[in-house]
């Protein structure tokens, strides 16, 4: 998700702190899912006997709808220059030598296990059982009852078939690197479709608030506190997937390579923290990160490499969150995945994850393509899950921030690029971090190339 940055200050002057447009739309979402929790529950207490389930919440439903298809129609232009520029940055990154190779590698294997954690704890818990949410239904195929309705979900267009995108996609972006030089003002080309499609789903998520309210209202209407109790579960799960994760996975591969204790390198980490809980996102605290981890004793073209690239392909929190989210999708509708097809979502999901960070929405996007090309039917489990994303959001970014704190010091211990003698000092307190240094030390102007990276 996109979000405030960390901006540097230049001596003598004063720090200019912005608000992000995106924090208006986190609070118009929260108050959506709140009135929509009011809303169903007191159309279901004041409906009619035996009415319980057909009431006023539960016809705001095509509000959801609506949103649902403007995001598929979203779908296949999101995963096309995704997928074509994700290439583009992988094959820089491996051009780069050991250090980008032996990240690219790593970053994968994370990522796949992270997917693999998330699909165990969502089969443990059963996310979403018991909600009985309706099927989707493609703009066109039925009458919502409404004329106004009927007539915003007929001008939307249809949404493009999303696997033969992923495919062409993937031959396009190799056929470009293939032409070396000649190809790359088409990946310029791309990029700046890329950067027009963000803009459009930036637009699009505007109407988030109303698609969540009709989503939330129509399920809490039909089936009351289950609803409520069913998003909290998801919720509380991901939460201590995440913690689990980074505790006892990260923490056990980081004391096993380079005996540092997650838990100290975690206090050492602690402002970048409480900046990623503010803003919703880990890209605010990318340029703190890269100075941290040269403090702390790795190496410059380590950090260079591994921070960066890591931020676009190095998305723990995001990968269980897209797991999971798909279970409590299907559980919520009645759907039953096998193992097969759950490992072929799984599949997708690592492949469209990649450069999903930085856009708010991006992530949602690739929810909604993985349901898209397993389950079309699923779709109308978006429209819940956008209700209660944000409050996943914080925990999704720390873990993503944590995994590339940790990716650096596994990558500067492989390759023999990190000062151990500092390593113990500094997460020691003995060797405190300079705040002012970030400007003497140039960090701050080093990570703005950076994060042009961490948007692909």
């Amino acid at each position: 998700m996109s979000s405030q940055r960390g901006e540097a200050t230049v001596p003598g002057e004063k720090r200019k702190r912005r608000l992000d447009k995106t924090h208006w739309l986190y609070i118009a979402v929260i108050a959506a899912v709140v009135l929509g929790v009011v809303v169903g529950l007191l159309a279901q207490a004041t409906a009619p006997p035996g009415q319980e389930t057909k009431n006023f919440a539960t016809s705001l439903k095509p509000l959801g709808d609506i949103f649902v298809d403007l995001i598929k129609m979203l779908i296949a232009p999101v995963i096309f220059c995704t997928i074509v520029t994700g290439i583009g940055s992988i094959a820089k990154a491996a051009t780069i030598g050991k250090v980008g190779g032996l990240a690219l590698a790593y970053f994968l294997v994370m990522s796949t296990f992270a997917l693999a954690i998330g699909l165990v704890v969502g089969n443990f818990l059963h996310p979403g059982e018991g909600l009985k949410l309706q099927a989707y239904k493609p703009s066109g195929s039925g009458g919502t009852g409404n004329a106004l309705f009927d007539f915003l979900i007929d001008i939307i267009p249809p949404g493009i078939p999303v696997l033969p995108t992923l495919f062409v996609a993937i031959l396009v972006g190799f056929a470009v690197q293939r032409m070396g030089k000649a190809g790359e003002p088409i990946l310029r080309a791309v990029k700046t479709a890329q950067a027009l499609v963000f803009r459009i789903l930036m637009m699009v998520m505007w109407i988030a608030p109303i698609g969540a309210f009709g989503a939330i209202a129509a399920v809490v209407g039909a089936t009351g506190f289950e609803a409520v109790k069913s998003m909290l579960v998801l919720m509380l799960g991901f939460y201590a997937t995440c913690i689990a994760f980074i505790v006892l996975v990260l923490g056990t591969v980081l004391y096993a390579v380079a005996r540092v204790n997650i838990f100290k390198l975690m206090k050492y980490l602690g402002r970048e923290y409480l900046l990623i809980f503010s803003t919703s996102s880990s890209e605010a605290a990318l340029p703190r990160l890269i100075a941290k981890m040269e403090h702390l004793g790795v190496s410059r073209p380590v950090v260079g490499v591994t921070v960066p690239t890591g931020y676009s392909f190095n998305l723990d929190g995001t990968a269980i969150y897209l797991t999971m989210a798909s279970l409590f999708v299907a559980n919520a509708m009645g759907v039953q995945m096998g193992v097969g097809e759950q490992v072929s979502l799984l599949v997708f999901m690592i492949i469209a994850s990649k450069g999903a960070a930085g856009v708010t929405g991006a992530g949602l996007a690739t929810l909604a393509a993985g349901l898209q090309a397993h389950r079309p039917e699923l779709l109308n489990g978006v429209g819940v899950i956008v209700g209660i994303d944000r409050f996943m959001s914080e925990a999704r970014a720390l873990t993503n921030f944590t995994g590339n704190a940790v990716a650096t010091v596994l990558m500067g211990t492989w390759v023999k690029e990190i000062d151990r003698a500092k390593v113990d000092r500094v997460l020691s307190g003995s060797e405190p971090f300079d705040e002012a240094s970030m400007n003497a030390d140039n960090h701050a102007a080093a990570a703005e190339p950076q994060e042009a990276l961490a948007r692909v």
